[in-house]
C-alpha cells in the first residue's frame, strides 16, 4: 500500500469510529440532536418538539455511516469487489432511510 492509501485508510477508520461513537450516544439521548429538524427550528418549537424519533432518525443514520466508512476502509486494505458493492448499498439504503422516516415523523407530527 502507498502511503497516501494508508492514510486513507486511517481516516476512513477513525470515521468509523467517530460515527459509531455518535451513534451509540443519539440512541441514548445524550448529547446534542444531530438533525436538521433540530438545527433549522425556532426556540418556540425545540421547546414543543418531541426529540425522541429525530434522535432515533441520526442514531440509524449514523450507523449506517459507520459501516459505510468501514467497508470503505476495508475496500482499501483488501482491494475486494465487494465492500464496494456494500458501500453503494450502504448509501442508497441510508439515502432511502432518511426520506422514509423523515415523511413518516412529518407524518406523526401532523397527525398530532
Amino acid at each position: 500500500m502507498k502511503t497516501s492509501e494508508i492514510i486513507l485508510t486511517v481516516i476512513m477508520f477513525v470515521c468509523a469510529a467517530a460515527s459509531l461513537i455518535f451513534s451509540v450516544m443519539q440512541f441514548m439521548e445524550k448529547g446534542i440532536l444531530l438533525n436538521n429538524a433540530w438545527f433549522y427550528a425556532s426556540k418556540d418549537e425545540r421547546s414543543k418538539m418531541n426529540k425522541k424519533p429525530y434522535y432515533r432518525q441520526s442514531a440509524i443514520v449514523l450507523l449506517f455511516l459507520f459501516l459505510v466508512f468501514l467497508s470503505v476502509g476495508l475496500n482499501l486494505i483488501t482491494k475486494r469487489l465487494i465492500f464496494l458493492i456494500i458501500e453503494y448499498v450502504l448509501l442508497a439504503a441510508v439515502f432511502i432511510y432518511g426520506i422514509v422516516s423523515t415523511v413518516s415523523i412529518q407524518k406523526k407530527n401532523k397527525d398530532k
